[in-house]
């Protein structure tokens, strides 16, 4: 039986054994943590669960697709359920906007809060709908360095809209010119963060973010995030993929241009293909020292980071959801201070993300496990102590305000995830959330390939490589790989 080795039990690596397995293939894990999941883990302390990393999911179907490929009822081993809120937003000014899943509730929300006109949101979320019918099948599900992918049918209709795209544009000025609300503006520019970008530097084509969200929801799942890693790795495991934890890979071997297999404990493993989930910029330094780094590459801008705080809370509050977004006064000041000055504003918006609220026993009787992220540059040397003092003030004091409590005495347990600590956890070079930004407008083509041109039956997934960051493209990275590879009684 042919053997592929992957590399790192992340999200993308889980899903990739599931659908190597499935090709006929016997695929072995090495994963340098003790757990699978990468960003997407859990922890524990004093009785609060975390989800230690990404908190939505969007695209289920993207999850569940594995267990049909399985020929399993998802719903035996994965459920989950859509929220009716999809997020909170507040603004200093005591303004509160519900985002409804609804369509309708949507638009009378906004209608009702920002007093916009409901034919300007209808305009632009057909239009972004637009968007993501005419590239999904180019950008995101196929490879964009096979010229099979440039001969398609869906490709030439994409190319002769192009104008549709508005590359020409950034986020924040295809947002303005679409509404009269300021506010709503700043709404619809967050959605930027979601691949870690600039809304005043990333392409205007970014809007197709907005549709992906509102036309497929937001949902919960049972058990929270860690449920996604949970049953995926327990898929894998009944399809015989073989996991090795605290194994971390020192070397992928190549022997002329071929792979061979990979270096662990320093013993070699051979594989006929190796498929690497482990950040693009260490697979190449760190695993392949001998190979000359493709520069242009990894020298793309980072994407954003994060400093999270994750706070057992000791009170319930009925104005907060599942997931809740308090915005700075001036956004382009505080993106100019993580992507220009390479620190963090003094008002940067506060992400809050309460599991509790939909998962039983992740907070004790009368409590809540919060989950708050503040955008942040990559690790580039700064002093990280220093920026974590300094928005845990800023944080306690915000919300203090909003929610007029003393927040600081409510906090009962803490735990802080840095940059540098992101780094050192999941390999993420600089702590980067996303790998390379999207604040050029060619940077989907500039994302590195799901394959190596130089070495033979070497193979990329993850969100550092394409289609991007976030769950629903790294199961995505995953596709793509299993279609790159033949099956194995090829």
């Amino acid at each position: 039986m042919k053997q592929i080795i992957v590399i790192g039990a992340g999200i993308g690596g889980l899903a990739s054994s599931v659908r190597l397995a499935l090709k006929g293939y016997k695929v072995h894990v090495f994963e340098g943590n003790h757990f699978p999941g990468g960003k997407l883990s859990t922890f524990e302390n004093s009785g609060y669960r975390f989800d230690a990393g990404p908190s939505l999911f969007t695209m289920p179907h993207f999850v569940t697709e594995l267990f049909k490929m399985a020929g399993e009822n998802a719903e035996d081993h994965f459920r989950y359920s859509k929220k009716e809120v999809a997020c909170n937003y507040f603004w200093t000014d005591k303004t509160k906007f519900k985002a409804y899943s609804d369509k309708k509730a949507f638009l009378d929300e906004v209608s009702h809060v920002f007093n916009e006109p409901n034919e300007n949101v209808e305009q632009y979320l057909q239009k972004a709908k637009k968007k993501y019918q005419l590239t999904t099948s180019l950008f995101l599900e196929q490879s964009l360095h096979k010229l099979k992918t440039y001969l398609s049918l869906d490709t030439i209709k994409a190319f002769l809209q192009l104008h549709l795209f508005e590359l020409q544009k950034t986020l924040h000025q295809v947002n303005d010119d679409a509404f009269t609300s300021d506010k709503l503006v700043q709404l619809f520019d967050r959605y930027a963060t979601y691949n870690g970008s600039d809304p005043y530097q990333t392409s205007g084509i970014m809007t197709l973010i907005q549709h992906l969200e509102g036309a497929y929801g937001t949902f919960v799942p049972e058990g929270g995030m860690i449920a996604i890693t949970n049953s995926i790795f327990a898929l894998a495991k009944r399809l015989g993929v073989t996991f090795d934890f605290d194994s971390p890979v020192q070397e992928i071997v190549v022997k002329g241009k071929l792979v061979k297999g990979v270096q662990v404990h320093n013993s070699f493993h051979a594989a006929d293909i190796v498929v690497s989930n482990m950040d693009i910029y260490p697979t190449y330094k760190k695993l392949l020292p001998k190979l000359k780094a493709p520069k242009k590459q990894l020298s793309q801008e980072r994407s954003s980071s994060a400093v999270i705080f994750y706070w057992g809370i000791q009170k319930i509050f009925n104005t907060l959801e599942l997931h809740n977004i308090f915005f700075s006064d001036d956004y382009r000041a505080e993106f100019d201070a993580i992507f220009k000055e390479e620190t963090v504003s003094d008002d940067p918006t506060i992400y809050l993300n309460i599991t509790s609220k939909d998962v039983p026993g992740d907070a004790p009787a009368g409590c809540e496990n919060w989950f708050i992220m503040i955008n942040t540059p990559a690790d580039k040397g700064q002093d990280w102590d220093e920026m974590v003092s300094k928005l845990r003030t800023i944080v306690i004091n915000k919300l203090s305000k909003e929610l007029a409590v003393n927040l600081a005495s409510l906090i009962v347990c803490e735990e802080v995830l840095t940059p540098p600590l992101i780094q050192s956890k999941t390999q993420s070079h600089l702590g980067a959330l996303y790998g390379s930004s999207s604040n050029n407008s060619f940077a989907a083509f500039l994302r590195h390939p799901n394959f190596s041109s130089r070495i033979k039956n070497l193979y990329f997934c993850g969100g550092s490589v394409h289609p991007g960051g976030g769950i629903p493209l790294c199961l995505l990275s995953a596709k793509i790989v299993d279609e790159l590879i033949p099956s194995a009684n090829s």
